[in-house]
């Protein structure tokens, strides 16, 4: 066993196990099988066709009964019951006959079987007229001769036909002893081949559980409890734990985790004593690189107060350069008004001509209405003149035309009225025309005078413009020096950062190598150089945020080697 695998021995076990129980579960289904198909010839073979026989012999014998008491009785009732139940029996004797003939011809059947059955049959078919007769006679009243016929002819075949049915019993109890006596036998042998196999496969299944796991056992070294305990105490970092190993065990997994404590040991003393110089040596290296850092935060210091003072400076004329720009824009603005002031005022100028001269083609419109009103008036004077003179035949002509002649008189005063009103209207818009006139004038002067405070401003705006080029040309310069002074400011703060990034690693290994637990005597590590205080404080540059933008920009290349410093790990100081 010891040459299989651990699957390869279970493989085998189990399919052995399986094997037998595949052979144990088809010896029972077959079994099963066998008792089912004896069972079955049993109960619808056998059983069924002496079921069938002894309806067959109790209608013929009721029959017979019924029969003899038709020739007994006298009473009419009696006799119709009596031939009642004649007829039954005699349907129940030919309907069970004829199922008794089916099942003899079922296949299985023997052919002594068939032939006491047809040699019933045979009987029966000669039995039953007579019997028949014997009714007819009965019902005739004939009971003499049916008494004659009784003893003659119906009692030797109704003797033949119970000697032939005894005998059909007598051989069922035969078929049916012999039946049973095999199937007895047959389940004594399948007994005790299911025991033996039963049997042999519990023996081979203990002694497949007693070898694999005598063959496990050899391979693990040691119980599964024992290895978790070993191995839980090597995961906790203690290397001290006792193994015991058999002699001339080196293939097990116990052997195995021996071994490997003895690797880690030496492993890990070895890179105790190393971690405890890297991390004497990185702590100096981080004490001196601070050292360095503190100085050259100091020098540029002063460089950054001068930077600082120019881009105020810068700031300073910036705006007013700014202030210039948007003084010329609003006044550009201002004059960009003040003209369409100017067009609007003339615009205005125009609209009222055109209503003043409207307004005058009114009033000779009203003055046309008045004469016309005028006229109408004479008209109807001179209509009700003729009316008066024609008496009492112009009396309605004349009513109308005075009705005529007041509807002109108040056309001619409504149109005085809206003259009146027209003639004010033209005089006022006279007047608002004179306004808007000289609302004109006094817009043009304002356009003018605006275009002139335009002109001045764009003047300063440039001088403004060409005094803050220069003085952000120097801003530039002085940026410059900041940025390279701010960019070795940053390549020391990132040495100092790698440096103490060295120092932390350092200390983190020795803890942790220091959680193993060796029979070496522990060498006390060095204790750790603390790194010396920081500058607590940043040359401050009091410049607005815009201003101090230029030194970010320019400084901002020194930023991805710090964050490099800062994600320095094992794998580039283990080379240094």
């Amino acid at each position: 066993m010891d040459k299989f695998t651990v699957r390869t021995q279970l493989t085998l076990a189990f399919g052995l196990l399986v094997f037998f129980l595949i052979g144990i579960s088809s010896l029972s289904v077959r079994s099963f099988s066998t008792f089912n198909t004896g069972f079955d010839q049993y109960v619808n073979g056998i059983t069924a066709r002496a079921n069938t026989a002894h309806r067959v012999r109790d209608a013929i014998d009721m029959r017979a009964v019924a029969a003899r008491n038709l020739v007994l009785v006298t009473k009419p009732e009696d006799l119709e019951t009596e031939r009642k139940q004649v007829l039954q029996a005699q349907a129940d004797v030919v309907k069970n006959m004829q199922h008794l003939l089916q099942l003899a011809q079922q296949p299985g059947v023997s052919d002594e079987v068939r032939a006491i059955v047809n040699k019933i049959d045979n009987i029966e078919k000669r039995y039953s007229p007579v019997a028949l007769a014997i009714v007819d006679l009965a019902l005739q009243k004939k009971n003499e001769e049916a008494i004659v016929k009784m003893n003659e002819e119906c009692r030797p075949l109704l003797a033949a036909l119970v000697a032939a049915s005894n005998e059909y019993f007598a051989l069922t109890d035969q078929r049916s002893a012999i039946i049973l006596q095999e199937d007895n036998e047959r389940y004594i042998l399948n007994r005790n081949i299911l025991i033996g196999a039963s049997l042999l496969s519990i023996v081979l299944a203990a002694l497949a559980g007693w070898l694999i796991t005598r063959s496990l056992l050899k391979a693990l070294g040691a119980e599964p409890k024992q290895l978790c305990d070993a191995v839980s105490l090597l995961a906790a970092g203690d290397l001290t734990g006792p193994l015991n190993v058999a002699q001339n065990d080196s293939v097990s997994v116990l052997s195995a985790l021996q071994r490997m404590q003895v690797s880690l040991t030496a492993v890990v003393s070895s890179v105790r004593q190393d971690s405890d110089t890297v991390a004497l040596a990185a702590a100096e290296i981080s004490s001196g690189n601070s050292d360095l850092s503190l100085r050259t935060e100091q020098q540029a210091s002063s460089l950054e107060e001068t930077a600082s003072s120019m881009e105020e400076l810068t700031s300073t004329v910036r705006k007013n350069a700014d202030n210039a720009r948007e003084a010329n824009v609003l006044a550009s603005t201002a004059a960009d008004v003040a003209s369409k002031g100017g067009a609007v005022v003339g615009q205005v100028m125009g609209t009222m001509d055109l209503i003043s001269e409207s307004s005058r083609k009114i009033v000779d419109i009203i003055s046309v209405i008045d004469g016309i009103a005028f006229q109408t008036n004479i008209l109807a004077l001179n209509a009700a003149v003729e009316a008066a003179r024609a008496g009492e035949q112009g009396r309605g002509f004349a009513v109308v035309a005075t009705e005529v002649r007041g509807l002109a008189q108040r056309s001619a005063s409504a149109a005085k009225e809206i003259k009146t009103l027209i003639d004010d209207s033209v005089s006022r818009v006279d007047a608002g025309a004179r306004l808007a006139a000289q609302a004109g004038t006094t817009m043009s002067e304002v356009v003018a005078s605006v275009a002139r405070v335009s002109n001045i401003i764009a003047e300063i705006t440039m001088a403004s413009q060409e005094q803050s080029t220069g003085i952000e040309q120097i801003n530039q310069a002085v940026t410059q020096m900041d940025s390279v002074t701010q960019q070795n400011a940053s390549l020391v703060e990132e040495a100092a950062a790698a440096a103490e990034s060295l120092r932390n690693q350092a200390s983190h290994l020795v803890q942790t190598v220091s959680i193993f637990k060796t029979h070496d005597a522990h060498v006390a590590a060095p204790a750790p150089v603390s790194a010396p205080a920081r500058a607590s404080h940043k040359p401050l540059r009091l410049v607005p945020a815009a201003a101090s933008s230029t030194v970010k920009r320019q400084a901002a290349p020194a930023k991805p080697r710090a964050a490099q410093a800062q994600a320095v790990t094992a794998g580039d100081w283990e080379e240094f």
